[in-house]
């Protein structure tokens, strides 16, 4: 298949190698502690999940801010469970999530093993939308910081994933050819189409159980990427 032709090896992050959903419940059980918000923890992450994804789809797609999805994806959350909360208090928490997240770090299972594995024979990359103040605190929390030659993220390229700029922006700084790339994720939209838009080859991590596709080969555990490369 790519197996000879790839050089280099872009990751995703969230939901990808760091475990962005483990994580995030750590650290909302965290802040609701501290903030005596009374809402059950499993209760809320029900409403919550599919809300953010559905934010930050619309993030992605230039239809919202920074600003609204880290509030309006709480406050439609705490709407939706009928639970009275100040404006102020969403704030508080919006602030206190984005600072307490990156202290929890675990990654999704064989991350380490896989990295181990590919570091000696590829060079190894990060492409995330996800804002820039807190990625690089994940990826040295985790202790994965280091396996990585260059780390872009949307912020840095001014636009998102699926967008071709912020993947033409990563092969530029790798000073590689799409056709010696190979971009694994978890966003069949964000990460596969976009990185096959400019010509790379691509594997599908599909962490959400997404539906089969056609566009290219799916695994459904980190371990399978020794299958191809």
């Amino acid at each position: 298949m790519f197996k000879n032709l790839v050089t280099d090896v872009f990751f995703d992050l969230d939901h990808t190698l760091w475990d962005f959903e483990k994580n995030s419940a750590l650290t909302f059980q965290k802040i609701f502690s501290e903030n005596s918000v009374s809402v059950g923890l499993n209760d809320f992450l029900k409403v919550y999940v599919p809300i953010n994804f559905e934010f930050w789809k619309w993030y992605r797609e230039g239809k919202i801010t920074k600003g609204e999805l880290r509030f309006q994806r709480l406050k439609i959350t705490f709407d939706t469970l009928g639970y009275s909360i100040s404006n102020e208090t969403i704030n508080v928490l919006s602030d206190q999530y984005i600072a307490h997240l990156p202290s929890y770090n675990h990654l999704i299972p064989n991350t380490i093993e896989v990295l181990d594995y590919l570091k000696p024979k590829y060079k190894l990359h990060i492409i995330t939308n996800g804002f820039q103040e807190i990625q690089q605190r994940k990826l040295q929390g985790s202790n994965i910081y280091n396996y990585f030659g260059h780390i872009i993220n949307s912020e840095m390229a001014g636009v998102k994933k699926p967008d071709p700029i912020i993947f033409r922006l990563a092969l530029d700084r790798a000073k590689v050819l799409p056709q010696n790339s190979l971009m694994i994720g978890d966003s069949l939209e964000a990460d596969i189409l976009g990185a096959k838009s400019v010509g790379l080859h691509t594997l599908h991590f599909n962490a959400n159980n997404e539906p089969m596709h056609e566009f290219c080969e799916m695994i459904h555990d980190l371990s399978e990427i020794k299958y191809y490369l």
